[in-house]
């Protein structure tokens, strides 16, 4: 569970964001997915939804409600964020960093890399010593 002051940290964020309690309905669901029959008995799974933007957070990352209370909190501030505000999440930046990382690379850049590597090569022959034949 959180500490009281992560929670006091939290409220306190929410508030400078301009989220206030009284404009979150809060409703707790039963979880699904894997976990057997403890997970479809109890309702752990917390459902947020921000009146005034719309905005709707499900959190079912523990098995605690409390601490899915606090995590889903937490997403609500990040997404309030991400959309209202328009600031980059960490989150946010790690997806943007990825697709960066799996996007194709143009033509000219590709063959320039090639050349690149191919030229190293070069190097690293002629770094090696020379055969010795008697």
């Amino acid at each position: 569970m959180p500490s009281p002051e992560k929670w006091k940290k939290l409220e306190s964020l929410m508030l400078k964001l301009g989220i206030l309690p009284d404009d979150i309905i809060e409703k707790y669901i039963k979880g699904s997915g894997s976990g057997g029959q403890k997970i479809n008995k109890t309702a752990s799974c917390v459902y947020l939804k921000h009146i005034p933007t719309g905005i709707e957070v499900k959190c079912q990352a523990q098995r605690s409600r409390e601490l899915n209370r606090f995590i889903a909190r937490k997403e609500l501030c990040e997404t309030f964020q991400e959309k209202i505000l328009g600031i980059q999440s960490a989150r946010q930046q790690a997806r943007e960093k990825i697709r960066r990382q799996k996007r194709r690379r143009s033509r000219r850049q590709k063959n320039k890399m090639l050349d690149n590597k191919s030229k190293q090569g070069e190097k690293k022959q002629l770094r090696q010593k020379p055969n010795q034949q008697d």
